[in-house]
């Protein structure tokens, strides 16, 4: 399936069963949900679907199951984070097989490289399959900028298309477009500045407290894009004790546990992660529940 890479892409959580498999009934409802508050399209097996702690082949089959769920109505994405260039070609082998529509890409992990031997990982990658390759760039957890020239050498590349921009300085948007133009679809990666990014020219957002909270999240991007400002920044005034959230090493328990308030998820992660517990529960879960009780219509102004 074409992906245009604009719009609300669900970067989604992977549930998990109290006995640490994969809860799928849970997960199709959430992808149910997703699809039903008009996403554009879904990300599998990044930060927040604990890709660290996935086999290999729970992520295939997660990619083979949304594939059967979403029946070509969005498109469906795998994330790529893997310590060699070998295993990222062959991952990206795969997923094409399992009926992936498109590829998001991390640098190298574990391993600082420089500029010249990441831009080797990105192209054995792309070399790999025809699928099209959003890069993720967020140095800020993963210690790898991919800088503007390493994306003017990749604008050669046609697979290379679009950016999840993480580094968490919203003027990078406007650093590509002023450099690049069109060549590169760009989607924000940081919850918490996803509003000021799509109104600075930003084509997306690979959002996270979507996986609590959809309605919400497509709302702003379509009052974004609709010019509807002051209704978009009331809507994101309210959502950003919420969006905060995402910005902490905890995210992926915290997001999980406003899914459960929700009804779109459980509490179950992987070790090393543990549930929340004690004080750090409490008041995660109040600020959860403050949002709610607050809730904001979703035809502001």
């Amino acid at each position: 399936m074409e992906i245009n890479w604009e719009g609300v892409y669900p970067a989604l959580t992977t549930p998990f069963t109290s006995d640490d498999a994969i809860d799928y009934p849970v997960f199709e409802k959430n992808l149910h949900a997703q699809m039903e508050a008009g996403v554009h399209g879904v990300i599998l097996g990044g930060t927040l679907g604990e890709a660290s702690s996935l086999l290999n082949e729970e992520k295939y089959d997660l990619v083979r199951f949304t594939v059967e769920k979403t029946a070509g109505r969005i498109p469906v994405v795998m994330n790529i984070a893997e310590q060699t260039t070998r295993g990222a070609a062959a991952a990206a082998r795969e997923a094409e097989r399992c009926g992936a529509s498109g590829l998001m890409l991390l640098p190298p992990m574990r391993y600082n490289a420089d500029s010249r031997e990441t831009l080797a990982y990105f192209r054995a990658v792309a070399d790999a399959t025809p699928l099209p390759v959003m890069i993720y760039n967020n140095p800020v957890d993963y210690k790898i900028m991919v800088t503007l020239d390493m994306f003017a050498a990749m604008a050669e590349w046609p697979t290379i298309h679009a950016v999840k921009e993480s580094t968490r300085d919203v003027t990078n948007v406007t650093r590509m477009i002023n450099r690049f133009g069109d060549r590169f679809k760009i989607l924000c990666g940081v919850d918490t500045l996803a509003l000021e990014s799509l109104l600075l020219g930003a084509h997306g957002w690979v959002a996270g407290l979507v996986d609590a909270f959809p309605a919400e999240t497509v709302a702003v991007y379509r009052m974004a894009k609709e010019g509807r400002v002051a209704d978009a920044a009331a809507l994101y005034r309210w959502f950003m004790p919420l969006l905060e959230l995402d910005i902490h090493p905890k995210l992926v328990q915290y997001i999980k546990l406003a899914g459960v308030a929700t009804g779109l998820g459980t509490e179950h992660v992987r070790a090393p992660r543990l549930p929340l517990e004690g004080e750090e529960r409490d008041r995660v879960w109040k600020i959860i529940q403050d949002a709610i009780r607050a809730r904001k219509s979703l035809s502001i102004g």
